[in-house]
């Protein structure tokens, strides 16, 4: 390449957000292929700055995107902070969350054209299969699962005055696993070694495999875990089998109404076992969300909230909207891979279908703005 493409890692500024587009691997390769890389530092990052600067990275302050040459291409993962509304005059690959209605896609979107820049959402950068090139979803869902895990073990050891405390980021995969076995070991001289049942709702995807692949590794039976996908769903739901499960995972994101998973009337039965739902997909904004017991965005350090029934258990739901967080390095590493190939098309963007076909998409939503 006669110019080398200049990328600008920014830090991610969302509360506990610990991941990172780019990891010191993939930085490495983007440096040795011809690229110019900026990272800023980011207390919040799972990664430390002497990390890439090991490898050639150029570190530069936190925030620093924002007076940097129009040349550089930003790139980040969560969305910008809702309280700045100043015209964006660079390239950004990121997720925006801007292109299915949600509140305020307007505000957000709307900067871009502003200053006269563009926005590659990093959810919809597909290949030639519509398949997307990259995302979190198995950690997603492994992450949920843990979470789901977590929260039953503490209902069989703690009083229904307690929920589940907050969590923060594990360094590593085997220490979350230890963890957890560690809180269903009490919880299972609770309930005189009676492993929890599951039920997994998009097992056949990235998110799905995650929370299965979650299950087995703590060790609950493989018999324990039903595994549902659209075949199992066809009949449309209310669904018993959900209510007769201790933990719930959802995988699935619904673009068309479709009879709810479960309601309240559903819930509302003496005889039920659930007592988690972790609805992975987080959108409560979705009107086709399809369980509508719930209306809260959940965090880290508040991992659920009580779902108001009048029979049956105490029943939690934790919709935490970027649970891969919980595994911030393996996650990263996972989706920069992926990542990586696109990535490397960026000196072709203009000609490069992943791209091209991002900026058609950019460019379709920002004429609905008018």
């Amino acid at each position: 390449m006669s110019e080398p493409v200049i990328i600008h890692l920014r830090a991610e500024t969302k509360p506990l957000e610990a991941r990172a587009a780019l990891t010191p691997t993939t930085t490495k390769e983007l440096i040795d292929a011809g690229f110019k890389v900026y990272v800023e530092e980011a207390p919040q990052s799972t990664f430390k700055s002497e990390e890439y600067e090991a490898i050639g990275a150029t570190i530069v302050p936190e925030g620093s995107w924002k007076q940097a040459p129009k040349d550089r291409i930003i790139l980040g993962l969560k969305e910008l902070p809702e309280n700045e509304t100043f015209p964006l005059v660079h390239e950004h690959i990121q997720f925006a969350h801007c292109y299915k209605d949600q509140a305020g896609w307007k505000d957000v979107l709307g900067r871009f054209p502003a200053g006269n820049g563009t926005l590659y959402d990093l959810e919809f950068l597909e290949d030639d299969n519509g398949r997307r090139v990259a995302a979190f979803g198995f950690y997603a869902g492994f992450a949920g699962a843990a979470i789901g895990v977590l929260d039953w073990a503490f209902k069989q050891t703690h009083s229904d005055d307690e929920n589940l405390p907050g969590v923060t980021p594990y360094p590593n995969e085997d220490t979350l696993i230890a963890d957890v076995k560690e809180q269903l070991s009490a919880a299972l001289k609770k309930t005189g070694g009676k492993y929890p049942t599951g039920l997994v709702i998009g097992a056949l995807g990235r998110c799905g495999s995650g929370a299965i692949d979650f299950f087995k590794k703590v060790g609950i039976p493989d018999e324990n875990v039903k595994k549902w996908d659209m075949a199992e769903t066809a009949p449309g739901g209310p669904f018993k089998e959900i209510v007769d499960s201790d933990i719930f995972v959802n995988c699935i994101y619904l673009s068309k109404p479709i009879p709810p998973f479960i309601d309240f009337e559903s819930l509302n039965v003496p005889d039920r076992k659930l007592r988690i739902i972790v609805d992975v997909s987080a959108d409560t904004t979705n009107p086709h969300n399809p369980i509508p017991v719930y209306t809260i965005a959940t965090v880290f350090n508040d991992p659920t909230v009580v779902v108001e029934t009048t029979k049956g258990p105490k029943l939690s739901v934790c919709s935490i909207d970027h649970l891969p967080s919980l595994l911030p390095r393996e996650a990263s590493e996972f989706f920069s891979r992926d990542l990586m190939p696109s990535l490397l098309q960026l000196p072709n963007r203009n000609t490069s279908p992943v791209w091209v076909r991002a900026k058609q998409l950019f460019d379709k939503h920002v004429a609905r703005l008018g």
